[in-house]
């Protein structure tokens, strides 16, 4: 900053902008800056604001490339977690086929050893009634026999 005084307990002070702003000397001699009209106070206000709203943007913009990395990569995981759980959902479904193809072929065994073993019984049933038959026979004629001697 460049100053002159002008000797009325006042200092004309230029900025880097090359703005002149008036600066009063308080009564213990302290500089007072003073900016000379609301103009001049509101246009800095506008571009404080501005500054900063620049470095918000900025910092806005790294934070956002990082974000984006990070979604793309969370989309992944998420996109390769939705695939593993699709395989797992196909094995499962393919195991359970399995299973009841399995559970179907047992049955159909189950089925067909029953059917032998219900045939094997009627057979066996038969015979029983036909030794029954035999043995009734046998004993009717001994009895026929015995009956016919006397």
């Amino acid at each position: 900053m460049i100053g002159l005084f002008n000797g009325h307990n006042a200092l004309n002070v230029t900025n880097a902008k090359n703005e002149t702003t008036r600066v009063n000397k308080g009564a213990r001699g302290m500089a007072i800056f003073k900016n000379a009209t609301f103009d001049e106070r509101r246009n800095a206000a506008e571009a404080a604001k501005k500054a900063k709203l620049e470095k918000f943007r900025a910092l806005t913009a790294q934070i956002n490339e990082g974000a984006a990395e990070r979604q793309a990569t969370r989309q992944e995981i998420i996109a390769a977690r939705d695939v593993r759980a699709t395989e797992r959902e196909a094995a499962r479904q393919a195991n359970e086929a399995r299973s009841a193809e399995d559970q179907a072929a047992r049955e159909i065994v189950l089925k067909a050893e029953q059917a032998e073993h219900d045939a094997k019984a009627a057979e066996q049933a038969e015979r029983e009634v036909a030794s029954a038959a035999e043995h009734k026979a046998a004993r009717d004629a001994r009895y026929a026999a015995r009956k016919s001697r006397k």
